[in-house]
């Protein structure tokens, strides 16, 4: 079972993983025989036949969420099942086109219910002979296990991904599927304990310089010389602080940085628990961001932030989708932007650009950050400074419970079945949303208003998709694969909203102080590689080419801007707090506002990482420098500490959402 999903998954086999899925296979394996022998016969092949059938049903339902959602399903999305289920057409396409692996998966399965009862233990299988088993899987699980804790080279070393990191695609690929899930099973009841820094062997190459940044930014800088400071910004939200100390004269000696009025050092000799004492000192260790001259540049403006789902670079088409076109060319162009995907999808995908955090692996972070505080959301933040803040979802109100999370970030939040009526279709129609709720805000100045969009959902054909129905004839002329038009054909439905909304701001007067912000969940994984191959024109490298996004920021009658440094969906809420002239501390998200000088870094959910100097490739344990660089710049130093900023940002976002740290920090 493990080789069909390993070859079924990740396309090979032949390496280290193999060696510890085989192992850690050994002990699974006699666990279940040794289960099977307990009663008579017969009951021990009723037995054998159930423990042999749920095993197989976990590698079923790894294989066809995986080709649905390109991750692996999580314990955790157990209570979301019903909602899954809702994308029976996408499950039932999954299973067509993993027939071959699921057929293999089920020989097990039905070669025991064949010709199980020979081989099925005897009533009289002697104590003793299960105590060798017992021992030689005992024996097996532990050399297993010293073999992995000891496995200590480099950064994401075998040791660190089975003892401190939670990293599901990583985990699967070196242990096995049985060994995650089991992994999976010890943190979701018994919790998990982040670590709180990288391996000694990792971080022991560490200058002066990076342990002095202690998770801020790394020693060399890459400010570009355009960016300036712009002084003497006055707080705006009425966010609750504690009193004034150390931070506070930091304030007022330095301006120009992104950071509240957080006296740091007192809550550190207040505070008890040493986890959130430790929390304290960490945050105040980090290296804030400067305000810069576009600070503020939309205060008091409306804003509209959109997440879009399946929305790419390749959706954006002079004739096929114009609006978003002209957005693209009108207003910032961010040049190198990324949209990782996370555990979630969607979900973990809305939760880092709404709180510019890490989603905690095996859990749906958004639903979990339900209830905390939230004080950083735009809602939340806009909210205190009475603007009307709405949200709006074209499908179900309760799907990834968003019913939860979407009020406590500080919205009047409306969806199908709560507020929002829209045609029933799948998917429905993101310009029915638009024409039914922008009546709501578009007078209620100032306003703000969140959208998660579904018209551009998979699956990506003419059959079973509505929207890709719709706009068909738009696509059908169009030199790529059938598959492709549809998408296409579902991105002109997101553009025909869009074009609706800026037309009904231009008729209320207010386009020129609205600034809309749009940005995909993920990538279009409805498509193969191949597919969004053609649409690229070239092969598409896997591992972070694939995840290449876009970010639309746009206000009518601004002068377009060009920024070509590395940036992230992490980074789209410090962005737009900047631009806003919110008042935030910097300190306290883990993206970066991309106008600022702070170094660029981009974080992906396997670790793998980006910088305007290299990339680290995670699954493949390698350095690539960024064209024109070299190692005297990538040193080893500078690796590390990029290495320790990364481990820090799922660390502490980890650890943000399990204690509820920000009402920790504000006395919520």
């Amino acid at each position: 079972m493990e080789v069909v999903f390993k070859l079924s998954v990740f396309k090979s086999l032949l390496n280290v993983g193999l060696f510890y899925m085989v192992l850690y296979s050994i002990p699974a394996g006699l666990l279940l025989y040794i289960l099977s022998t307990f009663t008579k016969r017969r009951v021990n092949r009723i037995i054998s036949i159930i423990l042999t059938a749920a095993a197989t049903l976990v590698y079923l339902v790894q294989v066809v969420y995986y080709q649905v959602f390109t991750t692996f399903f999580a314990l955790f999305s157990i209570n979301g099942t019903g909602q899954v289920l809702q994308f029976w057409r996408e499950i039932l396409s999954a299973i067509g086109q993993n027939i071959i692996p699921i057929l293999f998966l089920l020989v097990p399965l039905l070669f025991i219910i064949i010709f199980g009862n020979k081989f099925c233990p005897s009533d009289k299988t002697a104590w003793s002979f299960k105590g060798i088993m017992a021992c030689l899987a005992v024996t097996v699980q532990i050399i297993a296990t010293l073999l992995v804790v000891n496995a200590d080279k480099g950064e994401l070393s075998t040791s660190f991904l089975y003892q401190d990191a939670i990293i599901p695609d990583l985990s699967v690929e070196r242990f096995g599927l049985m060994t995650t899930t089991r992994l999976d099973v010890k943190h979701l009841f018994f919790g998990f304990d982040a670590p709180d820094g990288l391996p000694e062997e990792n971080s022991n190459a560490a200058d002066e310089n990076s342990e002095a940044s202690a998770g801020g930014q790394p020693a060399v800088s890459t400010a570009p010389a355009s960016n300036t400071v712009r002084q003497g910004q006055e707080s705006q939200t009425g966010q609750p602080s504690p009193e004034s100390s150390v931070a506070a004269e930091q304030q007022e000696q330095e301006p120009g940085l992104n950071i509240m009025n957080i006296d740091f050092d007192k809550l550190i000799n207040e505070e008890k628990d040493p986890e959130i004492q430790a929390m304290h000192k960490y945050f105040k260790s980090v290296e804030p961001t400067n305000k810069n001259e576009y600070t503020g540049r939309y205060k008091g403006k409306n804003l509209i932030l959109i997440t879009a789902e399946g929305f790419s670079p390749y959706a954006v088409n002079k004739e096929l989708t114009p609006t978003l076109y002209r957005m693209s060319q009108e207003g910032f162009q961010f040049t190198n932007f990324y949209t990782p995907i996370w555990g979630v999808s969607t979900s973990d995908g809305e939760y880092v650009a709404c709180n510019s955090l890490v989603p905690k692996s095996g859990v749906w972070s958004f639903y979990v950050s339900g209830r905390n505080y939230m004080p950083f959301c735009l809602g939340n933040q806009l909210k205190k400074l009475d603007y009307a803040t709405h949200a709006y979802h074209d499908h179900s109100y309760t799907y990834y419970h968003r019913d939860v999370s979407h009020p406590n970030m500080g919205y009047d939040f409306k969806a199908v079945g709560h507020g929002l009526d829209v045609k029933k279709t799948w998917p429905e129609s993101d310009v029915e949303m638009i024409e039914k709720t922008t009546g709501e805000y578009i007078d209620s100045v100032p306003f703000h208003t969140y959208y998660m969009t579904v018209s551009g959902h998979l699956q990506y054909n003419f059959g079973g998709n509505a929207m890709a129905s719709k706009n068909k004839e738009l696509v059908k002329d169009l030199a790529y694969s059938n598959h492709v038009k549809a998408y296409l054909a579902c991105q002109i439905e997101l553009d025909r909203a869009i074009g609706e909304l800026i037309s009904r701001l231009e008729s209320a007067g207010v386009a020129e102080d609205t600034l809309i912000a749009i940005s995909p969940d993920h990538y279009p994984y409805g498509l193969t590689v191949e597919e969004i191959g053609e649409l690229a024109g070239h092969k598409i490298e896997e591992n972070f080419e694939l995840y290449k996004g876009i970010f639309l920021l746009w206000s009518k009658g601004m002068t377009p801007v060009k920024i070509d440094k590395p940036c992230a969906s992490m980074d789209i809420l410090p962005t737009l707090s900047n631009l806003m002239g919110i008042e935030y501390d910097s300190r306290l998200l883990m993206g970066r506002d991309i106008m600022s000088d702070a170094p660029p870094l981009v974080v992906f959910s396997n670790w793998s990482w980006l910088t305007d100097k290299a990339r680290y490739n995670s699954k493949a344990r390698k350095l690539i420098l960024a064209e024109g660089q070299n190692e005297s710049v990538v040193t080893k130093e500078y690796r590390t500490d990029i290495a320790r900023q990364v481990n820090n940002k799922f660390t502490y976002s980890t650890k943000i959402l399990d204690k509820n740290y920000y009402a920790k920090v504000f006395k919520n």
